[in-house]
């Protein structure tokens, strides 16, 4: 029983190793790809030559790595108001507490040239995802990401 055990687990532990997943769940907020709607949620797959988004199983952009011509990140920090007022209303203290706390989000854009066409988008990315994601997008396209915070705009 023991040995079957063992051979059992011999044979399912590599396969679950190599059945991760290559997607990131992300958020899209905006950008000129027609069939989406700003705050769905969807993967992106960062694959060797291109980069995929998938809404369920359908495909609903595909983009050539090389046509890449920009990745920005930016970061938006806000505090936390609606829970600390939510808090305050149990325990004044806990809900001052609250008011300093502060949250981050991360968002990453991409903007690209394939041909005559051209498109961007933003994503809004998990907080344990965005360094990944950013240094998957550097490595198949050899771009360096903007970080949009640093950037000032001039009128």
């Amino acid at each position: 029983m023991k040995s079957f055990v063992a051979l059992l687990l011999c044979l399912f532990v590599p396969v679950t190793a190599f059945a991760g997943d290559n997607s990131y769940k992300v958020v899209y907020d905006g950008g000129s790809i027609q069939s989406m709607k700003s705050g769905m949620d969807v993967r992106l797959f960062i694959d060797a030559d291109r980069v995929r988004i998938m809404n369920g199983k359908t495909e609903v952009a595909n983009i050539p790595a090389a046509s890449i011509t920009e990745i920005s990140y930016g970061q938006d920090v806000h505090r936390r108001v609606g829970a600390a007022i939510g808090l305050a209303v149990i325990s004044l203290g806990i809900g001052a507490l609250m008011l300093l706390a502060k949250s981050k989000k991360h968002y990453i854009g991409l903007t690209w040239t394939d041909g005559d066409k051209k498109g961007g988008f933003a994503m809004q990315c998990d907080k344990s995802d965005y360094r990944g994601e950013l240094a998957g997008l550097e490595g198949i396209t050899g771009k360096k990401a903007v970080d949009s915070d640093a950037m000032t705009v001039k009128n």
